[in-house]
């Protein structure tokens, strides 16, 4: 859901830039404020970074100007809350935008207030709601790794939209038509994404579960009676 360099009209990509940069900004205050408070959490922000570098690089060809991928949004918005993923999203897409030309540098503020701002606030919405309504941690994860990247993937469309539309029937013709097409890749990569989230935590809840509880993520495990 990468839209291409240089695919938005200027206004465009200043307006989504503007509007991108006070969550960026916030999180980059709230990631110092987690390494200087939680310094055992440092190596696990920089694995949520990577993951969502690594998963949302994983690019298949959409619609002309953009692309289908998952986004790995949603693992570190249930880990470190929306914010934090506002500021690595950036960092992801700056990185991929220079060093894979996937993106671009005129459309980062679009395509970061698409992924790395909408995206995690849904999906972590989705997450608080399972749990609050009694699931678990894994369906939760589920739900904030498919509806991060659902929420990113109508964002997008809706910025090309805006940008884009169509002759005839204007804006919502046109949202109609990016909805249409990003769909045929991108739910069934919504499902997958939630999938591969469970399967992550699954393997964190053995191999790093006092960071998990640490982060409130589990209850601590009760202390043997002796």
């Amino acid at each position: 859901m990468h839209i291409a360099e240089g695919f938005l009209p200027v206004t465009h990509a200043v307006g989504w830039t503007l509007a991108a940069a006070p969550f960026v900004v916030h999180g980059a205050r709230q990631v110092v404020t987690e390494v200087r408070e939680r310094p055992e959490n440092t190596l696990l922000l920089g694995a949520a970074g990577a993951f969502t570098f690594v998963l949302s690089a994983v690019k298949l060809p959409s619609f002309t100007g953009s692309s289908s991928h998952p986004t790995g949004t949603g693992a570190g918005a249930v880990l470190f809350r929306p914010p934090v993923m506002a500021l690595l999203g950036t960092i992801v897409l700056l990185f991929q935008a220079l060093l894979l030309a996937h993106g671009g540098l005129t459309t980062l503020g679009a395509n970061a207030f698409a992924m790395a701002v909408v995206g995690p606030w849904a999906g972590y919405g989705a997450y608080r709601l399972v749990r609050r309504l009694g699931g678990g941690l894994l369906p939760g994860v589920f739900a904030a790794m498919a509806v991060a990247d659902l929420a990113t993937y109508v964002t997008t469309a809706g910025q090309l939209a805006l940008a884009l539309p169509d002759a005839e029937t204007g804006v919502p013709g046109a949202l109609v038509k990016f909805l249409s097409v990003f769909a045929l890749t991108q739910v069934p990569l919504a499902v997958g994404e939630g999938l591969l989230g469970v399967l992550l935590f699954r393997a964190l809840t053995v191999n790093a579960r006092p960071e998990l509880e640490r982060l409130g993520l589990l209850a601590a495990a009760p202390e043997p009676t002796r």
